[in-house]
């Protein structure tokens, strides 16, 4: 049997103006003192124990007189409230004192002794201070640990009412789902902890934003961010918080990229989307191992609305539109279109958001680089993918035009708008696979003429590119 690990050291304040008491509690307490468990201090009156607590977060314990000089005992346990420590107070008075006694329990003393001070019962008065204590501290593991988890919010509602996750309820809340671009391909250049570093970097960036704009982080599904916004605690605003939210996070991507590109990482292209409308909230799984969150229609609505995005733009559907505000909210547009989405009978209107008025930094990024006429076209085979999935032979095509961010091509095969597409070219070190969304579509007689946002560019193709603007 491995031996039981030692209890962890409490330190108590001991605050009395007689000088004789110090070293009756140093012989008393010598052992535990010597055995690492207990750790003293000693002040003479309330001004000085106020000093020590400012300067000492470690005191969690603290044994005082009322009669003292300079400051009272009762006027320290209400200086212990300003100052915000979770302390435990025990309060020595006389005898039958019983008015001093009850003021001092309703300033949130733990116990009370009454002089002359019987050690045996300081001993058993402390025992049950540090019982409290370390259930305290036990309460904090459990809080920390369940936030690294879960998102402060979700955190708070079950810690505060654990009944309460068993339950669901509807909800109309507002739902924002953001994804890494091209990040499939981004991981396979990648070491699998280069990945989990570069991940860590976005993903504590994100949460940062979400946290500021009151959103509670339903998961990470890998790369991907689901955050809702109405639950678990109501928001009246959720539609427009939820926008202003995935607008923050693409604004935040800039220094996110500065991180990365300072620990030798490749830089990240986001796409983000907000749904609003009704949903079950609360309690999934099973008796064993659950979780809170949110499922239904606009769950899956807003996931389909992401997929249509290009990297750097935020997609909200009309009701989150409407939901914030609609033509006299402070949401601006820069396109609306209507699109059909597998799962879905009837086509919607998607939006893309070109700024929240009235927030600082609401306007979203633009990092639409100049289109560079190219005097040599690049040959390339072009084939659309659904998800993951190749969905036809390759067709060719050639690059007529370049940027930083995309280029614009023309192509034997007609394409739809916000198709994601992979672009094949021939190097000099071997072919190319080049990721892409397609932004803008005009048809031709032999195909499509195409604008292409670029989702993912390995190494090689980026630095060919370069040489070409």
């Amino acid at each position: 049997m491995p031996e039981a690990s030692p209890p962890e050291a409490i330190k108590i304040l001991f605050v009395d103006d007689e000088p004789d008491l110090v070293p009756l509690i140093r012989q008393k307490f010598r052992s535990q003192v010597r055995a690492g468990t207990v750790a003293l201090v000693f002040a003479a009156d309330g001004v000085e124990a106020l000093e020590h607590l400012r300067e000492d977060h470690d005191i969690e314990v603290i044994v005082t007189d009322i009669n003292m000089p300079r400051m009272d005992g009762l006027t320290l346990l209400g200086e212990l409230g300003d100052l915000g420590r979770r302390t435990r107070a025990v309060v020595v008075t006389a005898y039958g004192d019983m008015e001093n006694i009850r003021t001092a329990m309703n300033k949130g003393a733990f116990d009370f002794l009454t002089k002359p001070i019987d050690m045996d019962d300081l001993q058993i008065t402390l025992a049950q201070a540090r019982e409290a204590v370390e259930r305290d501290r036990e309460a904090d593991r459990v809080r920390r640990t369940i936030t690294r988890y879960l998102s402060d919010k979700i955190a708070h509602a079950v810690l505060s009412d654990p009944a309460a996750t068993g339950s669901s309820e509807r909800r109309e809340v507002s739902v924002l789902m953001s994804d890494i671009s091209g990040f499939s391909q981004l991981s396979e250049r990648l070491e699998p902890e280069r990945v989990v570093e570069l991940l860590n970097v976005y993903l504590g960036a994100m949460t940062e934003v979400v946290d500021a704009h009151e959103g509670a982080i339903d998961e990470f599904i890998g790369d991907a961010v689901l955050v809702i916004f109405g639950a678990p605690l109501e928001m009246a605003d959720h539609a427009l918080q939820a926008t202003a939210c995935a607008v923050a996070m693409q604004n935040r991507m800039a220094s996110v990229n500065e991180e990365l590109e300072s620990r030798g990482l490749p830089p990240l292209k986001m796409t983000a989307a907000v749904n609003s409308g009704e949903v079950v909230v609360g309690t999934i799984g099973s008796e064993s191992r659950a979780k809170y969150g949110v499922v239904g229609t606009a769950v899956n609505l807003t996931a389909r609305i992401q997929t249509m995005a290009v990297p750097d733009e935020v997609l909200i559907s009309e009701t989150t539109y409407r939901a914030a505000g609609g033509e006299d909210g402070p949401v601006r547009l820069e396109g609306t279109r209507r699109v059909s989405l597998k799962g879905f009978a009837e086509p919607i209107a998607i939006h893309s958001v070109a700024e929240v008025a009235g927030v600082e930094g609401g306007a979203v990024p633009h990092d639409e680089s100049a289109l560079v006429p190219l005097d040599a076209p690049i040959p390339f085979g072009l084939a659309v993918l659904d998800g993951k999935e190749i969905t036809n032979d390759a067709h060719a095509g050639e690059i007529v035009a370049l940027s930083a961010t995309g280029a614009q091509i023309r192509v034997g095969t007609p394409l739809d708008t916000r198709a994601d597409v992979r672009v094949t070219v021939d190097l000099d070190d071997g072919p190319a696979s080049i990721y892409a969304k397609v932004h803008h579509v005009t048809p031709s007689d032999d195909g499509a003429e195409a604008r292409l946002r670029f989702s993912s560019v390995p190494p090689a193709a980026a630095a060919a590119f370069a040489r070409l603007l």
